[in-house]
């Protein structure tokens, strides 16, 4: 009896097991079989790949370029694709060869090596010309193809402008339930996270990948002859190119010498002066690359509000002279601290205003916002905005259906003060007029401020980008210039400021600009950051001074002062450029 009880039950069991295993095959074989588990695995897909050996041609996702169409992030150019099933078969090898200029012996070796398919040259193909790709097409060879190929850049240049791509399947939820939901993308799918990867990702996104693949057998070899299948997204106009307005030669050179100073904390802003493009954009500390968002490195300095010092002291010179303040005919002692005491560290005499901004005298500059705020304690917001430094500087306006579409989605907007009850306190004052206190501005706001005055006075929006390319070149969308919005200084004001800002490297602070092959204006700034000993170094300028073409930031963050690298960084700079420009 208790025999037959336990095989009853044994039999139940059985059953009971058979039938969960019949369940779980025909959830995997017929049920989930596109999207299997938490992890939304598509198991036809995974069956395919197994006994698929492909080449990626290209991942899909858009790429930038720099404004004379070279490569910043991927490369794309015709390369020589070889299948390795070509090891057991009598081919051609020394045509090949002949076409592309290498010994046949090193196309053979790379052959027999090969497990899978593989571009000729290894992580930087060699690059065929289209002639070279249209010989060996014509010969037709099992196994051997001349085609585009996506290439990874040979260095990673503006790391902090272009941003950062990652898998993250929340975010993508968030941000395309529809493509996700049809099955427009896939769940794997990486997107920009920061920088001009976020801002343009609904533009660079993938549709898909393009590859070449055959099918092998258990041992590796051709399931089904020597036939190669190419397959591509639909859309021909597709990956994008993202032209942006940087020039890869200074950006280049700019990072170079970054890393030869050593430069821990910081960075270089370079615009073109008649447009407010971008040349050039570095920031440090350089980015981890495997874990960025959790170091400082993850951060664009250059776009985020930094304390100024005496860069501001243009502001409150701008808001002086406009203002009518009888500057030319005054003297001040500027032996005095900011607050008119005695016992400055830096005692440099009687001076005018002129010699009050070449040498920075800071109480003169005090001294003039007491009178500046007594008038209008609104002066120095009025001010700052007419040139530029305050409200978002970067390119922002309407992009097909995209509202208020941002070229710099992290930008962070300057301010002027943190209380504005400050703007009835005297030493308040007196710190604000010389860039301390609350002031905060971006270095990319104060290089915008350079291009204004170096212009005439025209305030302009920055732009990283200027236009978003089909993959056949053709212009998807450009970005045209545009105006900040508000109003601008008189051209008396900013013909004075351009003559003040000339004194200071001719008899100022700046002087040791003056023997340089470009003619240099510009203002130093030295902002204390609270850390005892510790200071940002600037230095904001234009040249040439007969004709701007470029306007420069170089700011050294939180360092002590004796250390700071900022002057030996611009000299560098603009020997370079000139170097570059004449030969």
């Amino acid at each position: 009896m208790h025999v037959k009880k336990r095989a009853k039950i044994f039999i139940v069991c059985t059953m009971i097991l058979l039938l969960a295993l019949i369940g779980r095959l025909a959830q995997i074989q017929l049920i989930q079989t596109e999207s299997f588990s938490k992890h939304h695995i598509n198991l036809i897909e995974a069956s395919v790949k197994q006994r698929t050996q492909a080449i990626v041609l290209d991942d899909g996702r858009g790429r930038f370029i720099d404004r004379n169409g070279d490569a910043i992030t991927n490369d794309y150019y015709p390369s020589l694709v070889l299948f390795p099933f070509l090891k057991g078969m009598d081919w051609p090898s020394d045509k090949i060869a002949a076409i592309i200029g290498v010994p046949e012996r090193e196309l053979i070796r790379a052959v027999e090596q090969a497990k899978t398919p593989f571009a000729f040259g290894g992580k930087y193909p060699l690059k065929l010309t289209e002639l070279q790709k249209d010989q060996i097409n014509a010969l037709k060879i099992p196994g051997v193809f001349a085609v585009y190929k996506q290439v990874p850049a040979d260095e990673r240049l503006a790391e902090h402008l272009i941003g950062i791509v990652r898998q993250n399947y929340q975010l993508l939820k968030e941000r395309y339930p529809e493509k996700l939901k049809n099955s427009l993308i896939s769940p794997d799918t990486a997107i920009g996270i920061t920088g001009l990867q976020r801002a343009f990702d609904e533009f660079l996104l993938p549709e898909g990948e393009s590859k070449l693949l055959y099918h092998v057998d258990q041992l590796g070899g051709p399931l089904f002859g020597l036939d190669v299948k190419y397959t591509a997204p639909a859309n021909p106009f597709y990956p994008t190119a993202i032209k942006t307005t940087l020039d890869k030669s200074l950006q280049t050179m700019v990072e170079k010498e970054l890393d030869k100073i050593g430069l821990k904390k910081g960075g270089v802003v370079l615009l073109d002066v008649e447009t407010s493009d971008i040349l050039t954009l570095a920031s440090r500390p350089k980015m981890n690359d495997k874990n960025p968002l959790a170091e400082p490195g993850g951060i664009n300095t250059m776009i985020l509000p930094q304390i100024p010092g005496s860069i501001f002291k243009i502001v409150t010179a701008a808001a002086a002279i406009e203002s009518n303040l009888k500057v030319n005919s005054r003297i001040y002692d500027c032996n005095l601290n900011l607050y008119g005491e005695k016992g400055s560290e830096r005692e440099l005499g009687l001076l005018n205003f002129e010699e009050s901004f070449a040498k920075s005298c800071n109480y003169t500059f005090a001294k003039l916002a007491e009178e500046l705020m007594a008038e209008n304690p609104d002066y120095m917001e009025q001010y700052a905005a007419k040139l530029g430094l305050i409200g978002r500087i970067g390119w922002h306006g309407d992009v097909f259906h995209f509202g208020n579409f941002k070229q710099f989605p992290e930008e962070q907007t300057g301010r002027i003060w943190g209380d504005q009850k400050d703007k009835y306190v005297k030493k308040a004052i007196n710190q604000t007029a010389i860039g301390q206190k609350e002031v905060r501005l971006s270095p990319l706001a104060v290089a915008n401020m350079m291009a204004t005055i170096a212009r005439g006075g025209e305030k302009k929006q920055v732009r990283a980008v200027s236009e978003v390319q089909y993959k056949n070149g053709t212009t998807l969308f450009s970005f045209p210039l545009q105006n900040l919005e508000g109003e601008q200084l008189s051209s008396h004001t900013i013909d004075k400021l351009q003559h003040l800002l000339r004194e200071v490297v001719q008899s100022g602070t700046g002087v040791r600009f003056n023997t340089l092959p470009y003619t240099v204006a510009g203002k130093s700034g030295t902002a204390e950051t609270g850390r005892e000993g510790f200071v940002n170094k600037w230095f904001a300028a234009y040249f040439p001074v007969e004709n701007p073409k470029y306007a420069l930031v170089v700011v050294d963050l939180d360092v002590r002062e004796n250390e700071a690298k900022t002057y030996e960084i611009v000299e560098k700079i603009i020997l370079n450029i000139y170097q570059s420009v004449n030969g």
